[in-house]
């Protein structure tokens, strides 16, 4: 059985008095994608969060490839870690934004480019080799020297997928990533997705697109009110839900 990759455990997060996240745990093994399913405010977008600590969690703790996220541990407690250490951490834990989060005055190729160099410190040259041969698996080989407002929704979100991949990350963590997208253009995103799992790339993915998760995912998670409601294989929670909750909302959306 396959390492696990990316530990969740006992999670809550609030924001003053609404309680976001109660109590997740999830586990997603090396080289596996987990699809999280659940109504608008179930948590899912603030659990990713978590995960590369762009929100601090309240209690519980995560890790990912063995390594605690955000804190380390000393006597039994957790102490925050200093935010050069957590930027060093996010480099292994990529993530795709809805809305792609493109550098506008950067060209494509220099969106790529960018956090190999400036975080990772790799040459240049080499990073733009790297970059090149990504924005080929993503299918835009000849946008190198666009600039993202040249671009359409769909190829803006690939060129944020090659991005995520440029840091070489242990995890992709993928939020919502099609929804800001016209309905034509969400296939070539989920396209790349599919490829990505194909080649065995560790993904934790937010999407409502039920027949992609049916497709793509070894685990679907389906959440609600900040909790873990049920998961399994997508045959098991998508068309066999054991929890009224799951079927409830899986008769919206089906």
């Amino acid at each position: 059985m396959s390492q696990v990759m990316v530990d969740v455990h006992g999670v809550h997060k609030s924001f003053g008095p609404l309680q976001v996240l109660r109590g997740v745990d999830l586990q997603v093994r090396a080289g596996e994608v987990t699809v999280i399913l659940g109504p608008s405010g179930s948590g899912k977008s603030t659990l990713l969060r978590t995960i590369n600590h762009l929100e601090k969690v309240d209690r519980g703790w995560i890790g990912v490839d063995g390594e605690l996220i955000g804190y380390r541990r000393s006597g039994g407690k957790l102490y925050e870690l200093k935010e050069k250490d957590v930027l060093a951490q996010r480099t292994r834990i990529g993530f795709v934004f809805q809305n792609f989060h493109l550098f506008p005055h950067l060209t494509v190729l220099d969106n790529l480019v960018e956090a190999p160099v400036s975080a990772l410190r790799r040459p240049r040259k080499e990073a733009e080799a790297a970059a090149r041969l990504l924005l080929t698996r993503v299918g835009l080989a000849d946008k190198a020297g666009a600039y993202p407002r040249q671009l359409s929704g769909g190829q803006q979100q690939r060129v944020a997928i090659a991005r995520a991949l440029a840091v070489e990350p242990k995890v992709l963590l993928f939020d919502e990533p099609t929804s800001a997208l016209d309905p034509e253009l969400v296939g070539e995103v989920l396209d790349v997705i599919k490829d990505l799992a194909r080649t065995g790339t560790t993904m934790i993915v937010v999407s409502h697109e039920i027949g992609f998760a049916r497709e793509v995912a070894d685990t679907v998670v389906f959440m609600d009110g900040g909790v873990v409601v049920e998961q399994g294989p997508p045959e098991a929670v998508l068309d066999a839900p054991r929890q009224e909750r799951t079927r409830a909302f899986l008769s919206k959306v089906l």
